[in-house]
């Protein structure tokens, strides 16, 4: 896979300094998914043929989203043209673009009765458009089913096109949110596809639209408290409103290693420091994902 060469990048950073971690805390144990409405949520995404985020990149907290009925819909398919040393979404060229998902997802929306709903997608590199238009649809089907309903959609960075970025908002969504995963230094080794200048262009870009922007990152996979501290005023400075931040937990062993667990103290430090920047919300805690708890922490500032 092409991921071996990024770990061997990555071994040259920190072959002299591999910490010995040991058990997780107490703190990154989750339970086990079960329960009817985890079932239901389940059948639903199965039956549709939908893909989500929750299952693609074996997110810890897919057993409480689920019971209560949230999913994080991912489009464009299961197979990503990027291979960030970190995500464990299957990487190749994809062969097949299913115009006919956003209805699915439109639908399954509906019926999961969702007051917010967050849309995520794999990377499409090989597209004219990156995927923008059937991103574009979909918040258009969601918008036509579901009036009631608030739309986060999580976006690539589509090479920093902006002819994608105007297809976007074509249809634009209620919050704009796109990752920038990690620190500036550690890219060409975490997200070797990607750049963070156009990561941090992408959200200027889109705040300038007049829309509530939203990013996140990993800690623990090898940097440090300081550069997790520029990455906050780098986004405020660039007009990002929320971000979120949680521990990065290694989905295999051909990815990237973590190199500490981040202690909760440092979690609080984080938040209390944004907010401090400027951020409107920080979620910041070592099993916070990009779309954890996302409708109660938009609806309770007011975002929407």
């Amino acid at each position: 896979m092409r991921i071996n060469t990024h770990q061997k990048k990555y071994k040259e950073l920190i072959e002299t300094s591999q910490p010995s971690l040991g058990k997780r805390p107490e703190w990154l144990k989750v339970k086990m998914p079960s329960g009817e409405n985890y079932v239901d949520v389940l059948d639903l995404v199965k039956k549709n043929n939908l893909n989500t985020v929750c299952e693609e990149a074996r997110c810890p907290n897919i057993a409480e989203c689920w019971n209560n009925r949230i999913a994080t819909f991912m489009i464009l398919g299961d197979i990503c043209t990027r291979s960030c040393g970190f995500c464990s979404v299957k990487t190749g060229m994809p062969t097949f673009l299913d115009t006919d998902e956003p209805r699915r997802v439109a639908e399954a929306v509906k019926k999961l009765n969702l007051h917010h709903c967050v849309i995520t997608s794999v990377d499409r590199d090989e597209l004219e458009d990156g995927g923008a238009s059937i991103f574009s649809e979909t918040v258009r089907r969601i918008r036509e089913l579901n009036p009631n309903c608030a739309i986060e959609i999580l976006i690539p960075d589509f090479r920093g096109e902006e002819s994608s970025f105007k297809i976007i908002m074509q249809n634009p969504p209620d919050i704009l949110s796109h990752n920038v995963e990690t620190v500036s230094r550690l890219y060409d080794v975490v997200r070797p596809q990607a750049k963070y200048s156009r990561s941090l262009e992408l959200l200027s870009w889109f705040k300038s639209q007049k829309l509530k922007t939203k990013s996140g990152l990993m800690v623990g996979i090898g940097e440090t408290n300081d550069e997790v501290i520029e990455v906050l005023q780098d986004l405020y400075d660039h007009g990002c409103e929320i971000v979120t931040i949680g521990q990065y937990l290694q989905p295999t062993k051909i990815h990237l290693p973590v190199q500490r667990f981040v202690s909760l103290e440092d979690f609080c430090n984080f938040e209390q420091v944004g907010l401090k920047i400027g951020l409107k919300i920080v979620e910041s805690a070592p099993l916070v994902r990009s779309s954890y708890h996302a409708d109660k922490h938009v609806r309770q500032n007011n975002f929407v």
